[in-house]
């Protein structure tokens, strides 16, 4: 039987409370995303992952947002601290690789297998400072060939790779946290810019979607709407397994149960529930449903190139190449 088209990221502290692992066991979500909320030691965090998975049965996914800079749940002492990827851009795509595949190994070793990056929004004039530095560069070509080293070096690493923010969140002078961003670019602009680095890199497993409004396009926002959805498909050429940003974010409307069900029907996979209550996650699983069959080929997909974690003991003079890079950056 298929799970619930649901990533679900409600769990409240650094452990599953009884109702919590009762109400996963019962709802059976697709995956699980973790915050800095959850996270306190690698121990702990071992023992909250395997938690997770045993409360559904199986090797469910557990993601998480670990970029760089502002938005990385892991933080020293016990993991390393990452510069935003816009920083360290301009050292090349060895760098790249070896930056994302020493954080998947970061990942890998605490049962957490997919990780929301790369970013492949192209930075333009107007880009909110929410997401500037969060990107890999001003063009798409650039943004294409860091982004695909990026989703190559955690997948080397056993950890799936989700590039957001489909169809491309650059221009957006709004923070989707709080507000509806809607722009205004012509289709023709669109096409040569911010949705060329997804369509370089739609053979990836997984990928998230923007709370914007594409003026030209609908009056709904990407992730609620079917034309937007249809376009991330057919004219991006994205096959992979396709989820919504948070559904609690503010750029949205209705209840969240109400996002769901219109994010579900407009097509989307995969609905990503990052905050809420056992009973907002229980409303939000109900709107999402079960996996339809074409989601549950896609998820199958994503799931078979999630590979075992590396064997060898070269994470040190990987870092230090990486230090080396990043360190002679010009």
């Amino acid at each position: 039987m298929a799970s619930n088209a649901t990533i679900v990221g409600g769990i409240a502290g650094t452990e599953l409370t009884p109702a919590e692992r009762d109400f996963f066991r019962a709802a059976d979500p697709w995956g699980f995303i973790l915050f800095g909320r959850n996270v306190e030691s690698p121990d702990q965090l071992r023992r909250l992952t395997g938690d997770l998975r045993d409360a559904v049965g199986r090797e469910a996914v557990i993601t998480v947002d670990q970029e760089g800079g502002r938005v990385q749940r892991l933080r020293g002492p016990y993991w390393s601290d990452w510069p935003a990827p816009l920083d360290q851009a301009g050292a090349g795509t060895r760098a790249m690789w070896l930056r994302y595949h020493l954080i998947g190994r970061e990942l890998r070793d605490v049962g957490i297998d997919s990780n929301c990056a790369p970013t492949l929004d192209v930075v333009q004039a107007e880009t909110h400072p929410f997401l500037r530095n969060r990107c890999l560069g001003a063009d798409a070509e650039t943004v294409a060939r860091l982004g695909r080293a990026a989703a190559e070096g955690m997948m080397s690493a056993g950890v799936l790779p989700v590039m957001k923010h489909l169809p491309g969140h650059g221009r957006a002078v709004a923070d989707s946290h709080h507000d509806l961003p809607i722009v205004t670019a012509t289709v023709e602009d669109l096409e040569a810019v911010d949705f060329a680095p997804f369509r370089a890199l739609n053979d990836l497993p997984m990928g998230m979607t923007a709370h914007i409004r594409f003026a030209e396009l609908d009056d709904a926002p990407a992730t609620a709407s079917p034309t937007l959805i249809r376009l991330i498909r057919d004219r991006i050429g994205f096959g992979g397994l396709l989820m919504t940003d948070d559904i609690t974010m503010s750029a949205l409307s209705g209840t969240q149960a109400e996002r769901a069900a219109a994010a579900i029907a407009a097509g989307c996979d995969l609905v990503l529930h990052c905050n809420g209550t056992l009973a907002e996650m229980e409303a939000v699983m109900d709107a999402a449903g079960f996996l339809s069959a074409p989601a549950q080929r896609r998820a199958d997909a994503a799931l078979a190139q999630r590979g075992p974690p590396p064997q060898d003991s070269d994470r040190a003079a990987l870092m230090a190449e990486w230090r080396g890079l990043t360190t002679a950056q010009v």
